[in-house]
């Protein structure tokens, strides 16, 4: 394909997806509690390196939600560990976003080991539920990481006021429980800016909006821009803590950037962090390119092992630079359809276009207040974890409904990794279940003086015990028939049990037995 002869509407819609992953990118790394940056370098290699490797014509790559809670969990681990061994208390966070590096270079690697293994089909064995639980609890997650920022109060004040230890973490309760016992510590001014920014947020989602002119502008531009020029006419009524800091003024090119602390290979937890990253950014990201593909107006169909091959890369770059994990990400991708997008030169345009905004205007970037990257983060959560989501599922059944309620819980409760295997333990109890229940079919016949048991095509061990059951239960005297016709397998067990019957169970309840089709038991 020649990525040149479309530049007329590439270089535009890479405009638009760089407009959208500014914010994004920013907002990204202030809910994963990390330093801006990181969330620049993850949006630059996403466009550039990715979109260099990737084949998804219109897909867009870049730091996701879906990893903010991975990330925070991580961090807090990595700072613990530091800690422990002594490291100075200045250079703790430095180092621990080092590990965090290090851990996503090797995501990275994995990442592409399962593209050239060709397992771009993995995430087809992750039941929906489970993977709409996940987002769901990252969506909550979300919103409460940003309540500090989105209400303008200090979370070590707020400790202070409820008698907690400064190292002690705040619970989601004890936060809210903060909120309203001591308003005191909330800024006013920050929160008329949260307000405004969702008023607009949520405006912006309306058919009045996106049907008119206006429409063209995202709302997600249009509200760090008013962050900025209400920063810029108000001066010191948004603290500088309350700003993003690039943390670039003063600093030399190679000061910019968190190279991997290669020391912690046998760190167990940078290990087990790089396998988790790996894992759900390989899901997250193969979920995207197939709601892509689909919203592609072209309908192209992307390769999802080269993808897998793509995002590897880019996370093995990203990781060598402090930046943050990187899998393909459908805000970004839908707003790059929307503005028409035709080539991967669109992604590749926004990426560079990151660089730029970085070089030539780090002082403006550095206005915007958190108050307007909370609000698009609450947007965002709300999403995820919408209440009509909830519903809908509750109406699919318990089926559904428990596995995605026990994801969301575990998640909550725990953390990710073993939140998502907690969904799965519940997805494969129904799955045994439904499988308990239909592995043969009854047929009565001649006024239920001949009943006739047809096997499933796969029988299993695990239907022994139904089949038992019911053959302990056959009322005595009558005509029963066993039909394997439509078995492709049966298991030894099975065999085994029906065997016991035709000789002893059948005989002394005078059941007629006739078998057909049973392997080393047909008469």
């Amino acid at each position: 394909m020649n990525y040149f002869k479309n530049l007329g509407k590439d270089l535009p819609a890479g405009l638009v997806v760089f407009l959208v992953a500014i914010p994004l990118c920013l907002g990204i790394a202030l809910g994963s509690e990390v330093p801006p940056f990181s969330g620049l370098i993850a949006g630059i290699v996403g466009g550039i390196v990715v979109g260099v490797i990737s084949n998804s014509r219109i897909g867009v790559s870049g730091p996701a939600a879906g990893l903010i809670a991975i990330i925070i969990t991580a961090m807090a681990t990595f700072k613990s560990e530091l800690i422990a061994d002594g490291v100075a208390p200045d250079d703790v966070n430095l180092m621990a976003l080092q590990m965090l590096g290090f851990s996503v270079l090797i995501s990275g690697i994995f990442q592409m080991l399962l593209g050239f293994a060709k397992a771009g089909v993995i995430a087809y064995y992750f039941p929906n539920v489970v993977i709409k639980g996940m987002l769901s609890a990252i969506g909550l997650i979300l919103i409460k990481k940003q309540l500090s920022n989105g209400l303008g109060y200090d979370k070590g004040a707020l400790k202070d006021q409820l008698g907690l230890a400064a190292d002690a973490d705040l619970s989601f309760w004890q936060e809210i429980k903060g909120i309203f016992m001591f308003p005191d510590q909330m800024s006013l001014v920050i929160i008329g800016v949260t307000l405004v920014s969702l008023l607009i947020l949520i405006l912006w989602e309306t058919k009045f909006i996106k049907n008119s002119f206006l429409g063209y502008v995202p709302g997600a531009v249009l509200v760090v821009g008013l962050g900025i020029i209400f920063v810029l006419m108000t001066g010191s009524l948004i603290p500088d803590n309350f700003r993003v800091d690039l943390g670039v003024s003063g600093k030399s090119f190679s000061q910019l950037f968190a190279f991997p602390l290669f020391e912690k290979f046998g760190s167990s937890s940078v290990w087990i962090t790089a396998v988790t990253i790996a894992i759900v950014a390989s899901i997250e990201t193969l979920l995207c390119v197939e709601a892509t593909d689909k919203l592609d107006p072209e309908k192209h169909v992307t390769n999802p092992n080269r993808e897998l091959i793509a995002q590897g890369a880019g996370n093995i770059v990203s990781g060598s630079l402090g930046g943050l994990p990187i899998t393909q990400v459908i805000v970004r991708s839908s707003a790059n359809i929307g503005a028409g997008g035709k080539t991967k030169t669109s992604a590749i345009f926004h990426g560079i276009l990151i660089v730029a905004s970085i070089a030539l205007i780090p002082n403006v970037l550095n206005l915007i207040p958190y108050a307007s990257l909370a609000a698009i983060l609450f947007v965002v959560g709300y999403k995820l974890a919408k209440p009509a989501l909830f519903a809908t599922i509750f109406k699919k059944g318990w089926e559904e409904f428990l596995p995605f309620i026990a994801t969301i819980v575990g998640i909550l409760a725990t953390d990710l990794l073993k939140g998502i295997g907690i969904g799965l333990i519940f997805s494969i109890f129904y799955i045994l279940k439904r499988n308990y229940n239909h592995n043969y079919v009854i047929k009565e016949e001649a006024d239920n003086k001949v009943v006739r048991m047809t096997l499933s095509e796969e029988v299993t061990f695990l239907n022994k015990a139904s089949i038992i059951q019911y053959l302990h239960a056959a009322p005595e005297g009558i005509k029963m028939i066993i039909d394997g016709s439509n078995c492709k397998s049966i298991n030894y067990d099975i065999l085994e049990a029906i065997g016991e019957f035709k000789d002893f169970g059948s005989k002394e309840k005078n059941i007629d037995l006739e078998l057909i089709n049973i392997p080393a038991l047909s008469k």
